[in-house]
């Protein structure tokens, strides 16, 4: 008999040792595998638009829209923030934990307009009875969304700092006193590999090592910022860091962890918090060390490029199914 049968699959074994986030937005998907947290975001909200679950929310939204008067790309944008609570609230419904929701990325540089759209946010979320305590709102960790993230935690807001590659960008996240960062085990790796660098063992995957090294100096430091490892490429990267405080993960590899046996052992665990003192971070040291890193240089680069794409992109499908039912 194998006595691997007698264990539970991998997915449960890993929900007694991290918090498990489904990184989707798919209705079905976050129904099928009960994640604690999920998350949504612009390209989550676009392909919302053909799912025949979010079909009123949209069919009310546009038609809402069609009363409306004034310019219209600020209609638009107004129907895309309406689009993404509903999305958001419809996935509140099915879980016990939060809702991460980006804000604007094409604003990542912009401290102002970053804190002005999380407060309507959370505004608008209070208007569908779903509460702060259930919204992490995500924000791109650029030294602006950095200082917006200071403010908005003093507001009681809490937020989860994304496109994390970088040591002191994770440590100025945590000195900010975000909720939450998520550092991208994934992309780290696909970096190292474009230039011929793939690591031969998981315990030397470069994104494997970041995630290892950032919640080891948290934990020493005792700061209260959750680490949230993502954009997962395997399985195996996901079993690397069993332990971390919370992984999110997409639904093909929450699958492949849910039809796996074996053990699964803890890989990550909290030491012992070290009294020691540190110089705080500034904008100026922050521009530097993010300078001095290629890596994460292009990968904070590209990621907003990528999140502002998939956020025009579904503005210009509003815009386009507005204009067909004008």
């Amino acid at each position: 008999m194998n006595s691997n049968s007698a264990l539970p699959s991998k997915l449960q074994q890993l929900r007694e040792l991290s918090v498990v986030v489904a990184d989707t937005g798919d209705f079905e998907a976050v129904r099928r595998l009960r994640p604690v947290d999920c998350t949504t975001n612009p390209t989550l909200v676009r392909k919302a638009l053909d799912l025949p679950v979010y079909a009123e929310a949209i069919d009310r939204e546009l038609a809402w829209a069609r009363t409306q008067s004034g310019d219209r790309a600020a209609l638009v944008g107004e129907v895309a923030d309406r689009l993404t609570i509903a999305v958001g609230s419809a996935l509140a419904g099915l879980i016990p934990g939060r809702v991460s929701t980006e804000v604007d990325a094409d604003q990542a540089h912009d401290t102002e307009a970053t804190v002005r759209k999380a407060h309507k946010f959370i505004d608008m979320y209070a208007q569908r009875g779903i509460g702060r305590e259930r919204v992490l709102i995500k924000v791109a960790a650029t030294w602006e969304g950095v200082e917006a993230a200071r403010r908005l935690q003093r507001d009681g807001i809490d937020c989860n700092l994304t496109l994390i590659f970088n040591r002191t960008q994770a440590l100025a996240c945590s000195e900010a006193g975000a909720f939450l960062i998520s550092p991208f085990v994934g992309r780290i790796l696909d970096w190292h590999v474009a230039r011929g660098d793939t690591p031969a063992s998981i315990d030397v995957d470069p994104g494997v090592v970041f995630v290892r090294g950032v919640y080891d100096e948290f934990k020493r430091r005792g700061s209260a910022t959750v680490v949230m490892g993502a954009s997962f490429r395997s399985t195996a990267q996901i079993e690397a860091l069993a332990g971390c405080d919370r992984l999110t993960i997409s639904p093909d590899l929450l699958e492949k962890l849910e039809a796996e046996t074996g053990e699964l052992p803890r890989k990550l665990a909290p030491g012992k918090v070290e009294a020691t003192t540190h110089a705080p971070i500034d904008g100026a040291r922050f521009a530097e060390d993010l300078a001095a890193d290629a890596m994460a240089t292009e990968k904070l680069r590209d990621g907003i490029a990528a999140f502002a794409k998939d956020l025009a992109g579904l503005r210009q499908t509003l815009a386009e199914r507005l204009s067909a039912t004008a």
